[in-house]
């Protein structure tokens, strides 16, 4: 449903044309002109005119294009079904029309609710797109598959119960602050519960039930502060309840699962408590210590408990000590005490509002930008992401030098400005000349879309890569706007992505300082070795691919938004000298030229790892990315370039040579690098081959996420037993023997 519908658009033109000719012939009619000319009656005219023209603009019907295109995957995800009345796979105006089950507020798509409809499929993977989406309702379907890695950001209701979804929770769930109440039951999820609930403060109602998951309950639960209630019951989880002491339960179900140890008795005074077909000790709790007071928004009155399995009935809200009361006065206190209080947070509000004004009005005047206020809760947002990420990476972000601005989405759909610290070092063109002797040819170690690339030798005698970017490729020509794109970059931490050390920006000048990765490209080493000695052995290959896809997972699924790669290929994976991978170029889309011409020039060099739709119709999305990465282990696998003009023709396209026999085991082992010399586990090798499969497939909607592709990885690596033919397999280079160079198989 829309608030702006085609039928009232054209009701309020005709009461608009009404209400002129009206106001006119009055007019006309009555030959006293000064009459009708006088204020009061004139302006009641032009009031009723201009409420008409006013209401107008509400009811435009004009969709925002993400929301549009985020709405048309997913109708396409569950195979365009006639239930959806009014969706439409391409075209269509959601709040202008009326497509089933979506409701608008203006232009921006605030609500999707389609439950029960039979629907079948995937979600598609532009849901991240609905910036404004509050309310999404899935529940009571036939959708399958795992969940999507980013869900819209801004939710406060997910139910997604009774339906075939595998997997686990997606990363993103982590950053949906706004979140309220949050329903998979009912579904085949499985694995641990992620630990992602440490920002979801407002969250009221979770509903785990009816799933697979095992393991203990995450530490995280312990911010949720608002929780009321919590169902869990019929999975597999284990250890103990007592991360959930703390919270301000009414309604908890823990029944049938593996958890044991003792209750905790802070858990005896929640209301419904349901618990059985555990294996809970039934002595007593040990003690609690000498002052133990009740968390808030619980009480000890009232409560009712269950060991059947069943949902109790309610009690009569009666107190034991009903009968005592309140006296008089102490209700007197009571009210005169609210009022006081309320009094004082209205001035208090009173005060803030006029500061925040007179703040406004000040920036307005001086100079000639707009300052944007920044908001209390945009700012906590902002500090979480940083958080998360310095928590994940183990870093910590060298102290700011300088502040750009940082955009960033609110609810409605709008955009907040605040400030990020840009954590780079920032050098003078003149010192980047001295490293670079001027920039010269004996320094010049490679050359991209964006520009050469130079070694640098500073006087304390560190080695970094410096980046002269071409300003003709640039989009960004301002400042401010390059700035902006560097504080991002600065802000990636991850132990296999090149890390910006530093920036210049002067004199038009725009130059990016990187850590040096001595060990060269893994193109090179793959398809330039001009001897033997440097072959990648098959568990090197490996621990590439897997270091690599967990850089790709932290750009997709833990940065806040995303970060599209955009120009993934084995040229901007580094090696270094113990082999671990290092991708480069991170964040560099922000810079790159944003019409399709100049897009297809600049990704000319990368053809043979740009997925399908980026050739039909020039998108390219994080499941883009995941498709050049299965390129790149095809090119691991094979030795392969993924373009290669020298051989027959239909050998020369990798992906369509390769892609047909990834299951047959007798062309998968005609298809391995020769240069292995048949030193690779078998089994190793088919998994690795299932999971290019995955990678590559032309429809994006069926290529699964990093995190999962991280995960096969790590099984493989932990289920293989490689069998060491000869000494020189323990390192990464079949050259090196030393046993210190071995690789650590316990990723």
């Amino acid at each position: 449903m829309s608030l702006a519908s085609p039928e009232l658009s054209l009701s309020l033109s005709l009461s608009l044309s009404l209400s002129l000719s009206l106001l006119l012939n009055t007019i006309m009619a009555d030959r006293n002109i000064a009459h009708w000319l006088s204020v009061p009656r004139l302006l009641a005219g032009f009031v009723l005119i201009a409420s008409t023209f006013a209401v107008l603009p509400l009811v435009s019907g004009t969709t925002d294009a993400s929301d549009v295109q985020a709405l048309q995957v997913l109708y396409t995800s569950v195979n365009s079904p006639s239930q959806l009345t009014g969706w439409k796979i391409s075209g269509g105006d959601p709040c202008g029309e009326s497509w089933k089950g979506v409701t608008c507020e203006g232009s921006a798509v605030v609500s999707i609710e389609v439950s029960g409809l039979g629907l079948s499929g995937t979600m598609g993977y532009l849901l991240s797109d609905l910036l404004s989406l509050r309310k999404f309702d899935l529940s009571d379907n036939n959708f399958h598959d795992t969940l999507p890695y980013q869900l819209p950001p801004n939710l406060t209701s997910l139910n997604l119960a009774r339906n075939n979804f595998t997997g686990n929770l997606p990363y993103s769930i982590a950053n949906m602050v706004s979140l309220g109440y949050l329903n998979v039951s009912h579904n085949s999820l499985s694995q641990s519960v992620g630990d992602v609930f440490a920002n979801l403060v407002g969250l009221a109602t979770l509903d785990l039930s009816l799933n697979n998951f095992s393991g203990d309950i995450p530490n995280s639960f312990t911010s949720l502060t608002n929780l009321s209630s919590l169902y869990v019951q019929n999975n597999q989880l284990t250890g103990s309840l007592n991360v959930l002491t703390g919270l301000p339960l009414t309604t908890l179900n823990v029944a049938n699962n593996h958890f044991s140890g003792w209750i905790p008795h802070e858990l005896s005074s929640i209301h419904t408590f349901i618990y059985d077909g555990n294996a809970f000790k039934n002595g007593p709790a040990p003690p609690p210590p000498p002052y133990n007071p009740p968390p808030p928004g619980r009480s000890d009155k009232n409560h009712n408990h269950s060991g059947s399995g069943t949902h109790p009935e309610r009690s009569d809200g009666k107190s034991h000590d009903s009968k005592k009361g309140l006296t008089v006065g102490a209700l007197v206190g009571i009210i005169l005490g609210s009022v006081v209080v309320a009094l004082i947070i209205l001035l208090a509000l009173a005060f803030c509002i006029r500061k925040n004004k007179r703040e406004d009005h000040v920036a307005r005047a001086s100079g000639g930008s707009l300052t944007v206020p920044t908001s209390n809760v945009n700012t906590e947002m902002q500090e979480q992401r940083v958080k998360s990420v310095a928590t994940i990476t183990d870093l910590k972000p060298p102290p700011a030098e300088i502040l750009v601005v940082d955009r960033l989405h609110n609810k409605n759909g709008s955009i907040k400005r605040i400030k990020s610290p840009i954590t780079a070092t920032p050098y003078t063109v003149a010192t980047l000349q001295t490293a670079t002797n001027s920039f010269s040819q004996e320094f010049l170690v490679g050359e991209g879309s964006l520009g050469r690339v130079y070694r640098a030798e500073f006087p304390n005698g560190k080695i970094m890569a410096i980046k002269k970017i071409d300003n003709a490729a640039l989009s960004l020509q301002e400042e401010d706007n390059f700035l902006e794109a560097v504080s991002n970059m600065s802000r990636l931490r991850h132990p296999n992505i090149v890390t910006l050390a530093g920036y210049c920006a002067e004199h038009g000048q725009r130059l990016l300082v990187y850590e040096h990765i001595g060990n060269g490209c893994l193109h090179d080493i793959l398809h330039f070795a001009e001897d033997g000695s440097n072959t990648l052995t098959w568990n090197a290959r490996v621990r590439v691919a897997l270091g690599t896809a967990r850089a790709l997972e932290y750009l997709h699924e833990v940065c806040l938004p995303s970060v599209v790669h955009r120009n993934f290929k084995s040229a901007n994976i580094l090696l270094d000298e113990e082999l671990n991978p290092h991708l480069s170029d991170c964040g560099l889309a922000a810079l790159t030229p944003n019409t399709e011409r100049q897009v297809s020039t600049q990704m000319v060099g990368s053809f043979g790892y740009s997925a399908p739709e980026f050739a039909l119709s020039g998108v390219y999305t994080v499941k883009s990315d995941v498709y050049s990465f299965g390129v790149v282990m095809l090119e691991l696998l094979t030795g392969r370039k993924p373009l290669d003009s020298s051989r027959v023709r239909s050998e020369q396209s990798l992906v369509r040579w390769a892609t047909p026999q990834l299951h047959d085991i007798d062309a998968l082992a005609k298809m391995v690098d020769p240069a292995l010399n048949g030193m690779y586990p078998a089994k190793s090798l088919s998994r690795f081959a299932d999971i290019i499969a995955l990678c590559v497939q032309p429809e994006p909607e069926f290529r699964p996420p990093m995190s999962e592709v991280v995960q096969a990885l790590v099984r493989l690596v932990q289920r293989a037993s490689v069998v060491k033919r000869r000494s020189s397999d323990e390192s990464g280079f079949s050259y090196k023997t030393p046993d210190h160079e071995a690789i650590d198989m316990s990723f």
